[in-house]
């Protein structure tokens, strides 16, 4: 008789709350195993008495960040490396996922590695003088998902000067009236699904997030495809990710390796479900077992309710309703200051006011942020800065975007990066609210 092997506790690092997260999350719990969501109100750590405690303990993580989409990428890491400098085994660890986060490094280890991928450059001025060379182009950011920040180029356009944020990359046509590609999802240097997805009629992007159509070509993609987009992961040392492969008879490519690809589109292709495997593949790690024909069961399904395992966010125990308006602190470096913030969920950042930031001594600065304001088509730019925000009892680091609103009602608006862990009550207003509609 085998003997059990006893139960994990498998964490899902994860700041957002993704189809993605709370299917793996659920898997994790059909597979017989402890989901623990790894998140900003259950993560602490603390140094005592020469010792490193990290809080709550796991056998295993599942790395979920979205770097590409965080102002807080180099903390949100470091976190994974609490973990790693304890020897928890981690699905994606966090170089691989650095690196494969910066396309550039990604496509030089995968160039390396022998794995076909178009020319790109930083510039206009690094192309070839080939008469051969392509006479389109994509420029795209290093950093990014989703399609966000890409545009076709032609050579003969205006060309801006080199930047190492942007990077050109030739332009792969395919057959067809519609553009397509292939995302070839790997896990544990296993195909689980692939999928053709089919660009919109009207853009050249495939991405499902700007509209694309999907179909399902699992059985039938070609094995250099398949092998291709398996010895891609392997090159980047990733345990799990999503492979877009480009190109049609013998030329493909591997246009972009992404190590927290969503996989929605994929299970409404194929019918094959990616967080069982991930699920099954931590739990192994961590020295646990799955029953195979459990596993089986739970292959074509993707569960993507609230896990039992999220942390309330409604209870007691924390401030977690806010009204229209709100009195906030704000902090930075050189000082704090009580205001009346508006709530508006419209906004992905928040947002205070540039002499507001300048009397509590905010910076240095962070970047700049494109913003675009009510029904105008023109966006501007704005300067980032990191600060601390206080609403009830809770405090927030947060990225705000700063901007001139002496004008305005309220020197600080709360954005979905604050207002994502509330409830929003707009019956309600702060108590030194004595302000009009804005």
């Amino acid at each position: 008789m085998t003997e059990e092997k006893p139960t994990k506790r498998i964490g899902v690092l994860s700041l957002h709350n993704s189809k993605e997260t709370k299917a793996i999350l659920n898997a994790v719990e059909a597979l017989g195993h402890e989901p623990v969501w790894l998140r900003e109100e259950t993560l602490s750590f603390a140094v005592e008495d020469g010792s490193g405690v990290v809080d709550p303990p796991v056998d295993a993580v599942v790395n979920r960040l979205l770097l590409a989409k965080s102002n807080t990428a180099l903390s949100d890491l470091g976190v994974v490396e609490l973990f790693e400098d304890r020897d928890v085994p981690v699905v994606n660890p966090t170089r691989a996922v650095l690196r494969t986060t910066y396309e550039p490094a990604a496509l030089r280890v995968l160039a390396d590695a022998g794995v076909p991928v178009p020319n790109t450059y930083q510039d206009f001025d690094g192309l070839s003088d080939d008469s051969t060379a392509a006479a389109r182009y994509v420029r795209k950011p290093v950093l990014g998902t989703n399609a966000a920040g890409v545009s076709i180029a032609e050579e003969s356009d205006h060309r801006p000067p080199a930047s190492r944020r942007t990077l050109i990359q030739e332009f792969v046509d395919t057959s067809g009236d519609r553009a397509s590609d292939v995302r070839v999802y790997v896990v544990g240097g296993d195909v689980v699904g692939a999928m053709r997805r089919h660009a919109p009629d009207d853009d050249w992007r495939t991405n499902v997030a700007v509209g694309g159509a999907v179909e399902d070509v699992t059985d039938t993609i070609d094995d250099d495809v398949r092998e291709m987009a398996v010895r891609a992961v392997d090159a980047l040392d990733l345990d799990a990710a999503g492979v877009d492969v480009i190109g049609t008879g013998d030329r493909p490519f591997v246009l972009e390796v992404n190590a927290t690809a969503g996989f929605k589109g994929l299970f409404d292709a194929t019918g094959r479900s990616v967080a069982p495997h991930i699920a099954r593949l931590a739990i192994e790690r961590a020295g646990g077992s799955v029953d195979e024909a459990g596993f089986a069961a739970h292959e074509t399904s993707l569960v993507d309710e609230w896990p039992a395992c999220a942390p309330d966010l409604s209870g007691d125990d924390a401030f977690r309703t806010v009204g229209y308006t709100e009195q906030v602190d704000v902090a930075a470096g050189g000082g704090i200051e009580t205001a009346v913030a508006k709530s508006d969920t419209g906004a992905k950042r928040s947002t205070v006011d540039l002499t507001l930031a300048a009397r509590i001594g905010a910076g240095p600065l962070e970047g700049t942020t494109s913003v675009r304001s009510g029904s105008s088509k023109s966006s501007s730019s704005r300067p980032l800065v990191t600060l601390d925000i206080r609403v009830g009892d809770r405090w927030h680091e947060v990225t705000c975007d700063v901007i001139d609103r002496e004008h305005m009602n309220y020197p600080v608006l709360l954005g979905r990066d604050i207002l994502d862990d509330y409830f929003v009550d707009v019956s309600t207003r702060a108590p030194t609210d004595d302000k009009a509609e804005e």
